[in-house]
């Protein structure tokens, strides 16, 4: 995986090699706090890195070193996000080319419908 300026959104993660699909391509990891940690920092934050994992507990990637954490939005995304036991993984749902974004649809989010979304798909929603 690596890290490059992204066409959607300030960086993205980038396929160094072929991915196949249904591959799980990695995690983003950070630090496990409460969702009510969560929302403070993402208050304070210009590009939030935090997933919820549970009603209880999210993961702050924004210290972490992974370079999953720069995966940015989509509304035709070709990788999908999913929490497993507390953790965030990524899997690859269809072929990814090397050099390709890492794009998930980040689906229902805190910013309700307030964030224009750059992620410039032919059938793009508008907005998170």
């Amino acid at each position: 995986m690596l890290n490059a300026p992204s066409r959607i959104d300030g960086m993205g993660a980038f396929a160094a090699e072929p991915i196949p699909a249904r591959r799980k391509i990695g995690e983003i990891r950070g630090e496990t706090i409460s969702v009510y940690e969560a929302w403070e920092r993402a208050k304070k934050l210009d590009r939030i890195m935090i997933v919820e994992v549970s009603p209880r507990r999210a993961i702050d990637a924004s210290n972490s070193a992974d370079p999953l954490r720069f995966t940015n939005h989509s509304c035709c995304p070709n990788a999908v996000l999913r929490i497993r036991q507390g953790r965030v993984e990524i899997y690859a749902m269809r072929d990814i080319d090397t050099g390709d974004e890492i794009t998930c649809d980040y689906g229902e989010t805190h910013h309700e419908g307030q964030l224009a979304c750059r992620c410039g798909a032919p059938k793009c929603r508008g907005n998170l």
